[in-house]
């Protein structure tokens, strides 16, 4: 008679890690879609603004894209002293002010029934907004005042 051994494998239980994965709810989902809507909608308009009147609409709709990620710098002296993913506390009024979508919603209000009518300001708001609204879609809002993601 002829026995088939089969090989046996032994395993181990594997390390449970600290974090775990959180399933994000379906409003926070239909939040973060319907942010991304706008962005894509902000940068479609910046983008137009560009093309319809000239180089420098282009210039300040990147700026004006770039700029909120600036304040990153007003805590670039104490940065080396956080954990990663927070922001430095001394940066988290200019960080929180050049990201709250209220101001370049305002401004763009402004604008439309304001007496000034220089597009590249226009379009320099849309890609602000556009920022904005980017970073939401993302998952980075605002920071609480000790520099970590309000959630």
């Amino acid at each position: 008679m002829t026995t088939i051994t089969t090989p046996t494998t032994i395993t181990t239980p594997t390390a449970v890690t600290a974090t775990t994965a959180v399933k994000p709810s379906p409003a926070r989902t239909v939040r973060r879609v319907a942010w991304l809507a706008n962005a894509l909608f902000w940068t479609a308009f910046a983008v137009l603004e560009g093309v319809n009147h000239g180089w420098l609409a282009v210039v300040l709709a990147v700026v004006f894209f770039i700029a909120p990620d600036l304040t990153f710098l007003a805590g670039a002296k104490d940065a080396h002293k956080v954990e990663k993913g927070r922001l430095p506390p001394r940066a988290v009024p200019y960080y929180n002010a050049a990201h709250r979508a209220l101001v370049p919603v305002a401004l763009i209000a402004a604008y439309t029934f304001g007496p000034l009518t220089w597009a590249p300001i226009f379009a320099g708001l849309c890609g602000w907004l556009a920022h904005i609204s980017f970073d939401r879609a993302f998952g980075y809002g605002l920071r609480t005042k000790d520099g970590f993601q309000r959630r």
